[in-house]
């Protein structure tokens, strides 16, 4: 504990500004009005925990006549909230979560005594500063609730002024004691305090990373010129400066940076070299609010080194991480308002078509432009989820390929439904994948394309270079695809739609309406076509013999052979009722006979049970005057009534 103190007089007395009496005249009284008016600031709080530690301990001792202060537990808590002392033997190893934390914190930020009582009852009370009345340590006292007394606040405010008392006098006593030694470093301090905050003013004027890094080596090279350093950043973070390396934490546990990182505090270590001075080696974390982003490591001789420098390097490590952290925050800030800018431009984009092969193709281009990537590759599962099928990809070789939901990167993500980032498929794949091995790719980003929590689809996309994707990539492709999915659902979904309202839901033909839509415009392109109205005969007959489900059955027999006997090309119907059309482009209406007949002659020997169907054909041609979608319909059934009057089962032209 003394050892502590004395750092925390050496500390002390860097960090705080003595202010000397400024009259001629000043006299012992006034010297001694002067050293009861010393304070400390918020700037020394970091280094006050010894001396509270230590005037904690004495004043448990004053306290001890103090029976109502000795029924639980007292606890010194630092300006942050951190228990530091207790009266326990085992207060060390004492867990903050053993206290009521929220009454820490809201007697620092209200500097008003607080009381709780629930099981257990806590009392805090705060230790103010003289001249600024702030909080820089809070004692706590927790007892048994059914023992307290509301006097108990008031004795321990009291107690609380006395321990307050212990604190100042030894905080007056560092001053008395280290007042001549102060001064003899005084004019050094003051010279590299200045050089430091030029570096300091210097450094918090960047928003560029790597001004910022480069401004933190620059000054260390002008403190210390024979020093060599080193700048490791954890981060993704590339620099064109040769002092800037990746941090690799993997395997080096022992490593000095590692260290420094991984426990967040300077680390030194010595070592003596023969005929050389010995050498000091320096890692000092840089911190910001939100982690460590690198180390700063020097190496240099020892007697180059004063106390004041360890504060200083740590103290510049410290604003170099700060700043390291705001320029950081910018460079994403502005990414950020660019990503929304792009996300707003890609949804807008791929809203404007419905059409599930445009948003593919869409999809595919932006992802390539935005990500400065070689290869991209947009996967969709089939509808019975057995299967995934390549719907848009620039890799020729596997372009609408049909890949199992358990095989490459497509698979991982449907299994884990979690994206992936790979940065070496050479050196770190176990999975084998056809389009990292076609494009001779190695660095990998892979999404699901997610809809409802289910996995609807995928997107691979790769660079034939290892490392090639950010984090920052990988958190906008997880975006992107997101967006992506929907577009994609939208128009499935839309052609879903479509496809309903177009065909009809029994036989699984087109609709009446489609059919005309269609003729009418085949009209206006193709110089003839024919007209093919077919009708089950005696289908009503057929209903009441055998009922309504074998006459759908029926229905949909005459369908199927209908489909399977006309060419892709052309447009099946279902007209209305038993009644069928088919529209056959550009064939004459004796072509379009032979496929009457071939209709007529496969219901009859293949329908169960059997029934047969009579036909009318009616065609078009440009030498016709205009000939209505309508008027050609109407030829077409006046026909089909012919072959309906002269026995049925036949087939009549108009």
């Amino acid at each position: 504990m003394i050892h502590n103190l004395r750092n925390a007089q050496v500390e002390l007395k860097q960090h705080h500004t003595v202010q000397w009496p400024t009259s001629p005249s000043s006299t012992y009284d006034d010297n001694e009005l002067w050293l009861q008016h010393q304070d400390i600031a918020s700037s020394d709080y970091p280094y006050i925990e010894p001396l509270i530690i230590e005037s904690f301990q004495e004043w448990l001792g004053v306290i001890s006549d103090f029976q109502k202060l000795h029924l639980g537990v007292l606890a010194v808590f630092d300006y942050q909230g951190k228990m530091i002392a207790s009266n326990r033997s085992d207060s060390p190893e004492e867990p903050a979560a053993a206290w009521n934390e929220q009454i820490v914190q809201a007697v620092i930020t209200t500097k008003e005594p607080t009381v709780a009582v629930y099981t257990q009852a806590t009392i805090a009370v705060p230790i103010l500063s003289r001249k600024g009345q702030e909080v820089f340590a809070v004692v706590a006292y927790q007892l048994p609730g059914h023992v307290y007394e509301s006097s108990m606040l008031d004795l321990l405010s009291m107690a609380v002024l006395t321990l307050r008392n212990h604190f100042y006098r030894r905080f007056e006593h560092i001053f008395i004691s280290d007042l001549m030694q102060l001064q003899n470093y005084s004019d050094r301090e003051a010279r590299k305090k200045t050089v430091f905050f030029n570096v300091v003013q210097r450094i918090h004027g960047k928003f560029d990373v790597d001004s910022v890094l480069s401004e933190v080596i620059e000054s260390i090279s002008f403190l210390y010129p024979s020093a060599s350093m080193e700048l490791y950043i954890s981060s993704d973070h590339r620099s064109a400066n040769e002092h800037v390396k990746p941090l690799i934490l993997h395997n080096f546990t022992d490593d000095l940076c590692v260290r420094a990182f991984m426990e967040g505090r300077m680390i030194q270590e010595t070592s003596s070299q023969e005929s050389e001075n010995e050498q000091v080696n320096i890692a000092v974390p840089l911190s910001g609010k939100q982690g460590v982003y690198g180390v700063l490591f020097i190496s240099l001789e020892m007697h180059l080194l004063e106390d004041l420098d360890f504060q200083l390097i740590t103290m510049l490590a410290d604003t170099a991480g700060t700043a390291f952290e705001n320029a950081k925050l910018y460079e994403q800030s502005n990414m950020l308002i660019r990503e929304l800018r792009l996300i707003n431009e890609l949804t807008k984009q791929l809203n404007q078509s419905l059409r599930l092969s445009e948003v593919f193709d869409f999809a595919l281009n932006e992802l390539l432009h935005i990500f400065k990537a070689e290869y991209c590759s947009i996967l969709q599962l089939d509808g019975e989820k057995s299967f995934f099928k390549v719907m848009s990809s620039n890799v020729d070789e596997i372009s609408k390929q049909i890949y199992s939901t358990d095989y490459g990167f497509s698979g991982l993500v449907y299994a884990t439904k979690e994206p992936l980032i790979l940065l070496d498929y050479k050196m770190f794949s176990k999975v084998r994948s056809e389009f990292m091995e076609e494009t001779d790719s190695r660095s990998l980003m892979a999404v699901p394309l997610v809809i409802n929590n289910e996995v609807n689809g995928a997107i691979l996309l790769s660079h034939r270079d290892a490392n090639y994707f950010s984090y920052d990539n990988f958190k906008l492709f997880q975006v992107l695809s997101t967006h992506i999915g929907l577009a994609i659902a939208n128009a499935s979904l839309h052609a879903k739609v479509q496809r309903m309202a177009n065909h009809d839901n029994l036989t699984g033909l087109y609709a009446r309406h489609y059919l005309d839509d269609r003729v009418h415009q085949k009209q206006k392109i193709d110089f003839c076509g024919s007209l093919i109205v077919v009708d089950i005969d005696y289908f009503k007959q057929i209903n009441d013999t055998y009922g309504h489900q074998i006459g759908d059955k029926i229905l949909r027999q005459v369908c199927e052979i209908i489909r399977s006997s006309i060419r892709d090309s052309d447009i099946a119907a279902r007209w209305g009722g038993e009644e069928l059309a088919i529209y056959l482009p550009q064939l004459s209406k004796s072509q379009a006979s032979r496929v009457a007949e071939r209709i007529r002659s496969r219901v009859e020997l293949e329908t169960n049970p059997g029934v047969t169907v009579s036909c009318g054909i009616s065609e078009w041609s440009w030498d016709d005057d205009k000939i209505s979608v309508e008027l050609l319909f109407y030829k077409a059934d006046m026909a089909l009534y012919k072959s309906k009057n002269n026995g049925r089962n036949r087939i009549t032209m108009d």
